[in-house]
C-alpha cells in the first residue's frame, strides 16, 4: 500500500491574490501554511528560495522533519509575529512567521523568507496589514468548512451509535447525500490522544490532517468524525482490506500525528473487525475501541491495536476499567511470582502453555534440556498447587498470564 503525504487544501483565489500582492510589495518569497505547516498558498520566488521551499512546491508540503522543526518552535501558540531559526541540515532559511488568528481561531501561518532575520519597519507594517486581511478571508472559508465537518461528524457518530433507529436514518441520509456508496465491507478505525498539554484546536486539526487522506482512496470511501481527543474513520470497501494494508494505514496515521503533535499527545490507534455491509459499522466501532484500549495497555503493539489479532485479550479488555486490576490474577500465579526464581518459572510456564503443552517444542524454544524442563514444571506444580495435565488448571494459569500482560508497567497510561 503506497501512502502519499496529505497536503492541505489549496487556498482560494482571493487568498492567493493577497499572498502575491504582499510578495511583490516586499520582493520576498511569501507563503501561507495551515496550522499543521502544510502549504496553502505561495508566491513566486525572489531569489531567496531554499531546498525546503522548492521541495514543498514539488511535493505539495514540506517533509516531516521540517514540519517538526517549525512546530517545535511553538509557532502555533505565538500571540504575535516573530522569526524562526533556519536549519542548514534541513535546507531551511530563517522565516518571519505571523500566526493568522480570527476570533480566537488559529487559521494558518504567514511565512516570509528572511535570510538575514531583519525587516525594515515599513516591511513589518505591510506584513501586519496583509496578515489581517488574510485572517479575515480565511475565517469566512473556515466557518463554511467547519459546518461541513460538523455535519460529517454527526453522521458518523449516528452510524456507529447504539440507537438502532438513528443508525437506520443516518444510513439513508448518507446515501441520499451521496456520501455513502453501496460497498460490501465496512471498517472502522479509532484514534485516541492523551492530550495532556496540546491545544484543543490544534489537536483537532492534527487528527483531521492525519486521517483525511483516507477518506477517498482507490480502495475505500470514508467519512471522518473528529472530537477533542478522539477521531473515528469509517471506511466502506468493495473487499476486506489485507492485513498489511491496515498496518500501513495505521503506521502512516501515527507518523503524521507524531509530526503534528508533541510527545504528550501519545496517540494510539484501534482497528475494528472487517464486516459485511454498513449495518455493521457500529460493531466494527465497538471493536476498534477495544483495540485502542489494547494499544494503550500493551507496549508490544507499538500504539496500534487490531481487533482481529487480539485473540482472547479482546474478551479481557471488555472488562470495566475498575475491574481490570491485580485482583484478577489467580492466587496460584501470584504465589509463583513471589517464589524463588519466580520470573524464570513464569517464563517457562508461559512458553509451555503457548506451545500447547508440547515438551519438545517448549524445550527447543527455551534452549534447555527436556530433563531441566520437567524439573521446572514439577516446581511450578508444587508452588501453585495446580496440575498442568488438567485443562481447567492450564486455562486458569494461561488467563492469569494474559491478565498480567494487561497490567504490565506502562499498561495503564491513560487507559
Amino acid at each position: 500500500m503506497t501512502v502519499r503525504l496529505q497536503r492541505a487544501r489549496p487556498g482560494s483565489p482571493e487568498l492567493q491574490a493577497l499572498v502575491d500582492e504582499l510578495a511583490e510589495r516586499l520582493g520576498r518569497s511569501v507563503a501561507v501554511d495551515d496550522p499543521l505547516v502544510r502549504m496553502v498558498c505561495t508566491s513566486r520566488h525572489f531569489g531567496d528560495e531554499d531546498p525546503v521551499r522548492i521541495g514543498t512546491l514539488l511535493q505539495g508540503r514540506a517533509d516531516n522533519a521540517s514540519i517538526r522543526h517549525v512546530l517545535a518552535q511553538g509557532v502555533t501558540q505565538w500571540s504575535r509575529a516573530g522569526f524562526i531559526d533556519g536549519r542548514d541540515d534541513l535546507g531551511l532559511l530563517p522565516r518571519y512567521v505571523v500566526p493568522l488568528r480570527e476570533r480566537g481561531h488559529l487559521l494558518g501561518l504567514l511565512l516570509v523568507v528572511v535570510p538575514e532575520k531583519t525587516l525594515a519597519e515599513q516591511e513589518t507594517r505591510a506584513i501586519a496589514r496583509a496578515a489581517d486581511a488574510m485572517a479575515a478571508q480565511m475565517y469566512g472559508e473556515h466557518v463554511a468548512t467547519d459546518t461541513r465537518k460538523a455535519d460529517e461528524r454527526d453522521l458518523v457518530l449516528e452510524l456507529v451509535g447504539t440507537d438502532v433507529a438513528a443508525r437506520t436514518t443516518a444510513r439513508r441520509r448518507g446515501r441520499e447525500l451521496g456520501l455513502l456508496g453501496a460497498a460490501e465491507h465496512v471498517l472502522v478505525t479509532v484514534v485516541q490522544l492523551s492530550c495532556a498539554t496540546e491545544l484543543v484546536r490544534h489537536s483537532e486539526a492534527a487528527l483531521w490532517g492525519a486521517l483525511e487522506g483516507f477518506r477517498q482512496t482507490r480502495s475505500a470511501q470514508g467519512l471522518i468524525a473528529v472530537g477533542r481527543e478522539r477521531a473515528t474513520l469509517l471506511q466502506l470497501r468493495d473487499r476486506p482490506p489485507a492485513r498489511d494494508e491496515v498496518t500501513a494505514q495505521s503506521a502512516h496515521i501515527l507518523d503524521e500525528l507524531r509530526t503534528f503533535l508533541g510527545p504528550s499527545a501519545d496517540p494510539v490507534i484501534g482497528v475494528g473487525g472487517r464486516h459485511p455491509g454498513l449495518d455493521e459499522a457500529w460493531t466494527s466501532y465497538e471493536q476498534a475501541l477495544v483495540a485502542a484500549r489494547a494499544a494503550r495497555r500493551l507496549p508490544a503493539l507499538k500504539s496500534a491495536g487490531d481487533w482481529e489479532l487480539l485473540g482472547e485479550l479482546a474478551v479481557l479488555l471488555q472488562l470495566p476499567e475498575h475491574v481490570l486490576n491485580t485482583s484478577l490474577v489467580p492466587k496460584p500465579l501470584r504465589t509463583l511470582a513471589e517464589a524463588h526464581g519466580g520470573d524464570r518459572l513464569r517464563d517457562t510456564l508461559r512458553c509451555f502453555l503457548e506451545h500447547a503443552g508440547s515438551i519438545p517444542r517448549t524445550a527447543d524454544t527455551l534452549g534447555i534440556h527436556r530433563t531441566s524442563l520437567y524439573y521446572r514444571l514439577r516446581q511450578i506444580q508444587e508452588i501453585t498447587g495446580l496440575d498442568l495435565d488438567d485443562g481447567a488448571h492450564r486455562l486458569t494459569l494461561h488467563l492469569g498470564l494474559r491478565i498480567e500482560e494487561l497490567l504490565a508497567p506502562g499498561a495503564d497510561r491513560a487507559a
